[in-house]
């Protein structure tokens, strides 16, 4: 196999992505490494943590060697104005914004293997009258609105998320059955060919508290997810469920199955964060390109400080390695 290609976008540049690439710069890769960002910001960053970091400009069609402890290659994205860890600024988010999309076109094109993001502010993007509503719904649209799906992974859990970042009081109606139908058929599909499972064993959540009682803590599971599973199980995926996630991530039962899937974004991810926070990875299925990340914020009030913890960044970047060479096998 060719030697690798990660692009790895800085994120949030008030945040503490800098800190977090100059960091994953000072370790040895299997593979070439180039960041999406401004070059006098990552140097300012080295300086900074005092890391010994050399940046050398490139572009996503040139040659990109061998990853080297203390080099880190750069495809350059020019930031607007001066920043200051851990104050956001309004005109930054064009600069955030102009990475995702370098990073999208390199690897639809086949420039790189995979994209590796480190966090972003929604908030600040928003407020510059930019929407944005997450890394995973961008990157779909950059790949023509393909069905995404957003799974989090850590050591011995992974967990796919039904719907993503809506409010609580949208999440039951955005839950219907041809959505969830997709949702099971893309994660049965993307568990197969990215983590080579030939039957993979799904474990559905239910909606409502005890699986809704019959219908008397809500009807979601007999009128939407019940049928569902029925219907894709004669199709031949394997799925448990629905079932009450007070007790579905019990330790004797994490070993049965091959993947959660929850029905939002609060219901499944502080089971799987507290279990291996820093050591756990977000991984966007269904997109024509690898893409993984870290499992935190920008953590504004680490930056600058030196205090930020590479390890997720690092995880992200094995994992995202792995799936390449799965790909390739």
């Amino acid at each position: 196999m060719s030697l690798p290609r990660l692009g790895l976008t800085t994120g949030e540049p008030a945040g503490v992505g800098p800190e977090l690439l100059v960091r994953l710069a000072q370790r040895a890769w299997p593979c070439a490494l180039a960041a999406f960002g401004d070059v006098a910001l990552l140097q300012q960053a080295a300086q900074h943590l005092q890391l010994p970091l050399t940046v050398i400009p490139t572009t996503t069609d040139s040659h990109w060697p061998h990853h080297q402890p203390g080099q880190l290659l750069c495809v350059s994205v020019a930031l607007a104005g001066w920043v200051t860890p851990g104050q956001l600024e309004r005109n930054h988010a064009g600069f955030v914004i102009a990475q995702l999309q370098q990073a999208a076109a390199a690897a639809l094109a086949g420039e790189i293997d995979a994209i590796v993001t480190n966090p972003v502010h929604k908030g600040i993007i928003n407020d510059s009258g930019l929407p944005f509503s997450g890394h995973t719904e961008f990157f779909a649209a950059c790949a023509a609105n393909v069905p995404v799906l957003m799974l989090l992974a850590t050591e011995g859990l992974r967990v796919a998320l039904a719907t993503t970042h809506l409010p609580l009081r949208a999440v039951a109606d955005a839950i219907t059955a041809p959505r969830l139908q997709q949702t099971l058929l893309l994660l049965h599909r993307e568990l197969q060919q990215r983590f080579a499972l030939a039957a993979p064993r799904i474990a559905v959540l239910c909606l409502n508290p005890h699986a809704g009682e019959g219908g008397h803590l809500g009807d979601e599971e007999i009128r939407v997810i019940e049928p569902v599973l029925r219907d894709l199980r004669v199709r031949g995926l394997n799925l448990i469920g629905p079932l009450s996630a007070d007790t579905a991530f019990n330790t004797d039962k994490l070993a049965q199955y091959d993947c959660y899937l929850a029905m939002y974004h609060d219901q499944g991810l502080p089971v799987l964060k507290a279990r291996g926070f820093h050591r756990s990875v977000n991984i966007t299925l269904g997109l024509p390109f690898i893409r993984t990340s870290v499992d935190h914020g920008t953590a504004l009030d680490l930056a600058g400080r030196g205090l930020a913890d590479v390890a997720s960044l690092c995880y992200a970047t094995e994992m995202a390695l792995d799936l390449i060479a799965k790909r390739a096998a």
